[in-house]
């Protein structure tokens, strides 16, 4: 039983002793947080206004530009058509490939064409000697007539035969040209230079002049053509900016233009804006228009769908702020953060016009001068007080671990 005592006496000991060890401690915090230096020094660290790095906006001349899209064309087609009937002796290009205006394309069986062209060589080879004979008769006749050896009559009939006689030689040489074009036919030329397509007839086919099929197609994509369409609210907008001042017209909105292919790459020439249509297709409410680009490499295909930047004038003072210092709020309205003339931060709605790069054009809201916050805006509220750093300087700041040596 003594034993037991003795065991309890120790244990209620070092409860005690601990007790009081973590009663001192208690007083000793009491005591420490009732000394001025400490609070006050809470106090300032939460007063202390957070960094934020500034741009200073700077009025510029902004080259505006639109992109739109578009549709490449050929510059040139030609629709290969017979001109006469007959048979296809041979096929004289390659599918696919360029050739020049003037090349031959197609041999059509030339033998009728030819014994045609000889009939009627021959025929006004017989019409030109028989004026001779007309008009020797004809004058003789006038000479006997003076004299009374001849009938009025007889004169007559042989002043119209040499008249006919003649007629019939400018009938002849008509004949002989038709039969000479249509020999000429024979051989299917190219009518501009360009790239072929497939032949859609083969050597031994009939060919006649009132088929529906081209034989094939020719075009030219060296230049080419690229359709652009425009909503006609744009064209609006822009005619009304120009005519206001707030854009100014420049040679670059004819001459410029770039293109965006369908894998988004850039294409290597740029375009020149050749015509604006002056028709808007009412199913689109957009109106047509035409660049046309060099195209040596033969990149560009006809059909292809493709982006253009088309050049629309220059803003003479366009304000550009950084995309990370422009936020939205609930409604969808861009709002900045500004630093005003005493130091501290201020919401203002701004009105962006479109991203240039990674910058929104602001045409309202701001002036040249002010100060937007881009860095640290994650910290700062409306009214509250902020020190301005350089630019950079707040996310290293934001970076550096709370026990390093460079930030104590």
């Amino acid at each position: 039983m003594p034993i037991i005592f003795h065991r309890n006496l120790r244990n209620i000991t070092k409860v005690l002793a601990r007790l009081a060890h973590g009663t001192c401690l208690l007083s000793l915090l009491i005591i420490l947080s009732g000394f001025p230096g400490c609070e006050d020094g809470k106090k300032k660290t939460e007063a202390e206004p957070p960094d934020v790095s500034v741009v200073t906006l700077k009025s510029e001349a902004v080259p505006l530009s639109a992109e739109l899209p578009g549709r490449t064309s050929p510059y040139a087609i030609a629709d290969i058509q017979p001109q006469i009937s007959g048979i296809i002796r041979a096929r004289l290009f390659v599918e696919g490939a360029n050739v020049k205006a003037g090349q031959p394309l197609y041999q059509i069986d030339p033998e009728l064409y030819q014994a045609t062209f000889d009939q009627a060589k021959a025929t006004l080879a017989y019409a030109v000697a028989n004026i001779r004979t007309t008009k020797l008769k004809a004058e003789r006749y006038a000479d006997l007539l003076k004299i009374k050896g001849e009938s009025q009559q007889d004169f007559d009939d042989a002043d119209a035969a040499y008249h006919q006689a003649v007629a019939l030689v400018a009938e002849d040489k008509a004949a002989l040209e038709t039969a000479r074009i249509n020999l000429r036919y024979t051989r299917i030329d190219s009518p501009i230079s360009g790239r072929t397509g497939t032949s859609n007839f083969t050597q031994g086919a009939l060919v006649s002049v009132d088929q529906t099929n081209d034989l094939t197609t020719v075009q030219t994509l060296d230049p080419i053509y690229v359709d652009i369409t425009q909503s006609t609210t744009e064209l609006l907008k822009l005619r009304r900016s120009l005519a206001v001042g707030a854009l100014a017209n420049t040679p670059a909105t004819i001459a410029g233009i770039k293109l965006k292919l369908e894998d988004g790459s850039d294409y290597a020439q740029e375009g020149k804006l050749e015509l604006t249509d002056i028709t808007v297709d009412q199913t689109t409410g957009s109106v047509r228009l035409r660049a046309v680009f060099a195209n040596p490499d033969g990149i560009l295909l006809p059909g292809m769908y493709v982006r253009a930047i088309v050049p629309e004038g220059v803003n003479p003072s366009g304000l550009l702020v950084p995309e990370q210092g422009v936020s939205h709020d609930l409604k969808g309205q861009a709002v900045v953060m500004l630093v005003d003339g005493d130091g501290k931060a201020q919401s203002q709605p701004v009105e962006t016009t479109k991203v240039l790069g990674n910058k929104w054009l602001v045409s309202k809201g701001v002036k040249e001068g002010d100060r937007i916050i881009v860095e640290g805006l994650q910290k700062v509220k409306t009214g509250m007080a902020v020190h301005v750093v350089q630019e950079g300087e707040v996310k290293a700041a934001q970076e550096t671990p709370p026990d390093s040596p460079e930030k104590p």
